[in-house]
């Protein structure tokens, strides 16, 4: 019997371990790339809270979490820490969006597994640089911002659209780059080549978050610029901050108009 992709996908979301998560999510992709899998929709969407991840790393306050000076290992390894902590969120997010929006186009789904079999792999390959400077996922405290993002867009497709990879993740566009630099001036290229590996491939992440909630808004007639400033202001709490790497976002399917007018604190 073909596996349920709402079955299976929900069943990677609830995995906690990384490694079992990652193989899983892997797997899962390769099936709907494949095309061998049913679409089981009498599955039930899973409850917001039953994400798995695992008991390290412990979740405090943002404020809690160890400033990142790169001039000695230390700094790096927390540097890395907290991108492999978004990273590992992010394979949750894709799989969350996956699940629990069940009245989308087919592709919709395939786009949300694929991301989620990218998230996996860039996480795997921060934790191998965190290995290879004798760290692993767990050793610092983390935040849990990304998830109660996804807590408080679980309501709305086109909230979580505009919220989640239009927001938190577009917000990688703009910050990677400066922490390329920052890691090639202490000689860590290797670690600047697997940022540039997610860099690139988080473009297309975002351009997915756009292209759906353009969809979005088609179908509840809204259009997509004005509604996403207006969400900024009604459902997001903090402050979408410049500088912004322009290239990217218009290449990740952000308007002219919108980078005007988020480049002018609007």
């Amino acid at each position: 019997m073909q596996p349920g992709i709402f079955q299976e996908a929900s069943r990677c979301l609830a995995l906690a371990q990384p490694a079992e998560k990652c193989a899983a999510v892997a797997s899962l992709n390769a099936a709907v790339q494949t095309g061998d899998f049913s679409w089981d929709t009498d599955t039930p969407v899973p409850n917001i809270d039953t994400v798995g991840r695992p008991e390290r790393p412990a979740l405090v306050n943002p404020s809690q979490v160890p400033r990142r000076r790169l001039g000695n290992p230390a700094g790096r390894v927390a540097l890395l820490h907290a991108i492999a902590h978004i990273e590992f969120n992010a394979i949750n997010l894709a799989l969350d969006a996956a699940c629990r929006f069940r009245d989308m186009p087919e592709d919709y789904y395939c786009d949300w597994l694929s991301v989620a079999a990218d998230e996996a792999r860039h996480f795997q390959m921060l934790q191998q640089r965190l290995l290879d400077l004798d760290a692993e996922y767990g050793d610092h405290p983390a935040h849990n911002g990304l998830w109660e993002m996804a807590e408080q867009t679980a309501d709305s497709c086109l909230v979580r659209m505009a919220l989640v990879p239009r927001v938190l993740e577009a917000r990688g566009l703009d910050v990677t780059p400066g922490m390329m630099v920052r890691l090639d001036a202490v000689g860590d290229q290797q670690s600047c080549a697997v940022l540039q590996i997610i860099l690139d491939e988080e473009v297309g992440h975002v351009a997915i978050g756009s292209r759906w909630f353009a969809w979005c808004c088609e179908q509840e007639g809204k259009e997509p610029g004005a509604t996403f400033l207006e969400l900024l202001q009604s459902r997001y709490a903090g402050s979408v901050r410049g500088p912004f790497n322009r290239t990217a976002r218009l290449l990740a399917g952000f308007s002219e108009a919108e980078m005007k007018a988020l480049e002018s604190g609007a």
